[in-house]
C-alpha cells in the first residue's frame, strides 16, 4: 500500500528566489544586464587575444581559454534563471537537469585547472625566464589545454553512474537556481551516502592538487620577487602576475565558503546567495581585472577600438 502512494519523480521544478515575488521582474533586468555583461567582456578579451599578434602568449592563450570557461558556465545557469524569473518557467525535465548539472561541474573543473596552468605559465616565466619560450611553447599549451577539457568532462562521468541509479520520489523542488548537487542529493529516496563519498574522493582528487600547485607556484613568485633589488624590477615583475592573483582568490574564496564551511553552519539560502556571486561576480570581473591591470590589454582595446 506504501509503494502505491509513491509518486516517481520524472522532472523536477527549480524554485531560484522565490522569496522575493515582488522582484521577479527587477530580477529579471538586473541578471540579463549581469549576463551581457559577461558575455560582452569575455567575448572581448577572446577577440583581442586572437587579433592582435602581440597577445599570441601563453599567458593570453590561458586567459582566452579562461574567458570562454566563464561565457560557457554562466550560459548553462543564467539563461535558465532569466525565464524562471520572466515566464516563471520552473519546469525541467530530469534529463535536462543532469545535462545541466553535468555541464556546471565540468566547466567549473575546468577553472580550477586553468588557473592552475595560468599560475604555473607565470612561475616559468618570472622564475625561469630565460627558458620561458622553450618550457611554455607551443605545443605544450596546446597539450596542456586540450588535456584540461578531456579530463574535466570525464571527471563528472562518475557522479552519474550513480545518479542514473537514484530514485527520486515526494518532493521534486529544487531549492536552487539551478539543478546544483547538493540540492538535487535532497530530493533522492535512494541512500546517498556513496555518491557523496565519491563527490568528496574527486573534489579532493581535483580541487586538493589544484590548489596546492597554485600556491606553491605563487610562494615562488612571490619570494622571487622580493629578492630582486630594485622598485622598478619588482613593480614590473609583479604586475604581470597581480590580476591572475586577484582572479584566483577571488574564485578560491567563494569556493570555500560554499563548500568549506561547516555542515552546522550552511543552508540552501546561504548556498544559493554565495552560488550566484560565485556564478556571476567572478566572470563578470575577469575581464575587467585583466584589462584594468594589464597595459598589453588595454593597447590592444584602444587598436581595436581605433
Amino acid at each position: 500500500m506504501e509503494k502505491a502512494n509513491v509518486t516517481t519523480v520524472t522532472e523536477f521544478i527549480i524554485l531560484g528566489f522565490p522569496e522575493f515575488p515582488e522582484l521577479q521582474i527587477p530580477l529579471f533586468f538586473l541578471f540579463l544586464l549581469v549576463y551581457l555583461i559577461i558575455l560582452m567582456g569575455n567575448l572581448t578579451i577572446i577577440i583581442i587575444v586572437h587579433l592582435d599578434s602581440n597577445l599570441h602568449t601563453p599567458m593570453y592563450f590561458f586567459l582566452s581559454n579562461l574567458s570562454f570557461l566563464d561565457i560557457s558556465c554562466t550560459s548553462v545557469t543564467l539563461p535558465k534563471l532569466l525565464d524562471i524569473f520572466l515566464r516563471k518557467n520552473n519546469l525541467i525535465s530530469m534529463s535536462g537537469c543532469f545535462i545541466q548539472l553535468y555541464l556546471y561541474l565540468s566547466l567549473a573543473s575546468s577553472e580550477l585547472l586553468i588557473l592552475s596552468v595560468m599560475a604555473y605559465d607565470r612561475y616559468v616565466a618570472i622564475c625561469q625566464p630565460l627558458c620561458y619560450h622553450l618550457i611554455m611553447n607551443q605545443k605544450v599549451c596546446i597539450l596542456l589545454s586540450t588535456g584540461t577539457w578531456i579530463l574535466v568532462f570525464l571527471i563528472p562521468a562518475f557522479y552519474f553512474i550513480f545518479l542514473l541509479h537514484f530514485s527520486f520520489c515526494g518532493s521534486n523542488e529544487i531549492n536552487h537556481f539551478f539543478c546544483d548537487l547538493s540540492a538535487l542529493l535532497k530530493l533522492s529516496c535512494t541512500s546517498i551516502s556513496t555518491i557523496q563519498c565519491v563527490v568528496y574522493i574527486l573534489g579532493t582528487l581535483v580541487a586538493l592538487p589544484c590548489f596546492i600547485s597554485t600556491l606553491t607556484s605563487y610562494v615562488y613568485i612571490i619570494s622571487n620577487i622580493l629578492r630582486i633589488r630594485s622598485t622598478e624590477g619588482r613593480r614590473k615583475a609583479f604586475s604581470t602576475c597581480s590580476s591572475h592573483l586577484m582572479v584566483v582568490c577571488l574564485f578560491y574564496l567563494t569556493l570555500i565558503c560554499m563548500y568549506m564551511r561547516p555542515s552546522s553552519m550552511q543552508s540552501m539560502n546561504q548556498n544559493k546567495v554565495i552560488s550566484i556571486l560565485h556564478n556571476t561576480l567572478i566572470p563578470m570581473f575577469n575581464p575587467v581585472i585583466y584589462s584594468l591591470k594589464n597595459k598589453d590589454v588595454k593597447n590592444a582595446l584602444g587598436k581595436m577600438f581605433h
